[in-house]
Order: structure tokens, then C-alpha cells, then sequence
């Protein structure tokens, strides 16, 4: 998984026009990165076979669909309100950033310094389930059902 927000220059898209949305910044750079890829190795058949997904902010904005079972997945149950709290602020988890120190890893290291991002990353994933962070997430969602939608096309 890649962050929009840490992708550096020269990679496809970048930097995306500043009237955007965020959603739609995404959407931009990813449209980019699939026309880049398609004009490389267009035998491939990336433009049936590739199909992009860029991460707004960090894999932990994702794990704020559900800040309880955030909390409970790190075995932190004490900091769900102010995982709550955080989630409050933002329209959607995928909106979770507004600044470099304030990235959705480092609002969970602010309230939990030990937090180990691969292996508690994983279980407040597994806590959170993809279903509650499809529902949270529109973009998320988005590539999911595309990727969902792959097995009708199967023979």
C-alpha cells in the first residue's frame, strides 16, 4: 500500500492540481500511475490487469472506521474515546491528516507511544474487519468492489 502523502516528485500525477479534493487528488494521481504503466508495458494488458489504489494518508486512518475496535485490536480498550475523538474530526478516516505531525500514525503514537505498526497494525486490522472499513471508507470501498467485482469475470 502506498500514501498519496508521501509519494515524492516524479512519480506519475505528481504533484496533483491544488483545486482538487483530496478524494480527487487521489483519483488524479492513480488515473496517471494506470496511463504510465499502460504506455510501459502496454503487453501486458495493464489496462485490463492493473488496477491502482493509492492510500490518502497512512493505513492507520483506515483502522479509525471502527475506534473502539481500534483500541481493543492494539489491546489499548482504554483509548477509544480518544480514538473517537480523533475520528470525530474528520468526514471520513480516509480524511485523517492535516499535517506531517499529524499523520494517523502519529495521533496512535501520541496517545500510545509502544505502538508497532506491523504486528498491532495487523490485529486492530483484523479487529476492525474490511466490511465496517468499506463502509467508512468511500475510496477504500471503491477498489475493494472492484476487485470483488474480478471473480464474475471469470469463466
Amino acid at each position: 500500500m502506498v500514501d498519496l502523502y508521501g509519494i515524492g516528485q516524479g512519480f506519475p500525477g505528481i504533484p496533483p492540481p491544488n483545486h482538487l479534493s483530496n478524494i480527487e487528488k487521489v483519483r488524479h494521481v492513480e488515473t496517471a500511475f494506470k496511463e504510465d504503466i499502460c504506455q510501459r508495458i502496454p503487453d501486458f494488458r495493464p489496462d485490463v490487469r492493473f488496477i491502482p489504489y493509492l492510500q490518502l494518508h497512512e493505513y492507520e486512518a483506515l483502522l479509525f472506521s471502527d475506534p473502539s475496535a481500534f483500541a481493543t485490536g492494539i489491546n489499548q480498550s482504554t483509548l477509544a474515546n480518544r480514538f473517537q475523538t480523533i475520528r470525530d474530526e474528520f468526514d471520513t478516516p480516509e480524511d485523517i491528516n492535516n499535517d506531517p505531525t499529524t499523520a494517523p500514525s502519529k495521533r496512535v503514537l501520541s496517545a500510545y507511544p509502544s505502538y508497532r505498526k506491523v504486528i498491532e497494525g495487523t490485529q486492530a486490522a483484523q479487529a476492525v474487519g474490511l466490511p465496517k472499513i468499506g463502509e467508512e471508507c468511500p475510496h477504500f470501498r471503491e477498489w475493494l468492489e472492484t476487485l470483488t467485482g474480478l471473480q464474475d469475470l471469470q469463466p
